[in-house]
């Protein structure tokens, strides 16, 4: 595409890769990946899929963010690469873990490549919930049990009010709480406080959709006896209500009992400036 000025403009393909297992990409992604001139990497994207769906001549720039831990590659960083490489006339595939819409950036990444006239897609995948449940054998709307599912975070404190605790109390929609293990104690505490039924119970999903996948299952009030304080490996995925019961009955995959990562944690954040620096092998950041 060429721009009023007569610059050539490429193209910026937001697109997810799914929650873990290489193989739930969909089949969409895995083309414009085939086709991409750079890739601006999550760091919950399976390395498979990088070596089996990126062509040998692209970059691959890893842009991780990792929830409270001060090492994430700053946002302004991956709008700037967005920019810099789409004004280079290069097909762009921002790969995001699980669905790129849901608690991940996107609003500032659409934002950027609309203010700058740069073409984009959006092409969405299997949401971390989706894949954690299935592969836990928790169907999140089984009849009888929930009508309904509420995607939520709990990252930090001042995101839910008391207000709202009391009503995830009383629902009985199934709840679903991403980026929240480090703050479940807290978590389980509202609840209780709230009266939630003792027929809800409580499953923590680790890296679910791997190989690596545990899954921890409890009452909300047996919590402090069974799971508090426990280091959950990231990512890990929460999910409260009647359904959790039905893992007993319905799961398919045995724990790993694995203390391994399965996607490697961020150690050093990306800036401009050491990209910059970088060595480029072989296409490969």
């Amino acid at each position: 595409m060429t721009s009023g000025n007569g610059q050539v403009k490429g193209k910026v393909i937001l697109a997810a890769a799914g929650p873990g297992d290489p193989e739930l990409i969909t089949v969409k992604t895995a083309r414009y990946l085939q086709r991409a001139d750079v890739v601006l990497t999550d760091r919950l994207v399976s390395e498979r899929i990088l070596t089996e769906y990126v062509k040998p001549a692209a970059e691959i720039i890893y842009v991780g963010k990792q929830c409270r831990r001060g090492v994430s590659t700053p946002q302004a960083t991956i709008n700037e690469l967005i920019v810099q490489f789409a004004l280079q006339g290069k097909l762009v595939v921002r790969l995001k873990g699980g669905d790129v819409s849901i608690f991940s950036n996107i609003m500032d990444e659409l934002e950027t490549v609309v203010s700058n006239n740069i073409p984009y897609e959006i092409i969405p995948g299997v949401t971390a919930a989706l894949g954690a449940a299935a592969y836990a054998g928790i169907p999140l709307t089984a009849r009888g049990y929930s009508t309904a599912v509420r995607l939520l975070t709990y990252y930090k404190s001042d995101v839910v009010t008391d207000e709202y605790w009391k009503e995830l109390a009383e629902t009985n929609d199934t709840l679903v709480f991403y980026m929240s293990s480090e703050t479940l104690d807290q978590l389980v505490i509202k609840l209780v406080e709230n009266n939630i039924s003792a027929e809800k119970l409580l499953a923590v999903v680790e890296q679910a959709t791997t190989p690596l996948q545990n899954v921890h299952i409890c009452s909300l009030y047996n919590y402090e006896e069974e799971l508090m304080g426990k280091p959950f490996i990231s990512p890990s995925l929460v999910i409260i209500g009647k359904v959790v019961a039905l893992h007993e009955q319905f799961r398919w995959l045995e724990n790993s009992e694995s203390h391994e990562y399965y996607f490697k944690p961020v150690t050093n954040p990306l800036t401009i400036d050491n990209l910059n620096k970088a060595t480029i092998n072989a296409g490969r950041v």
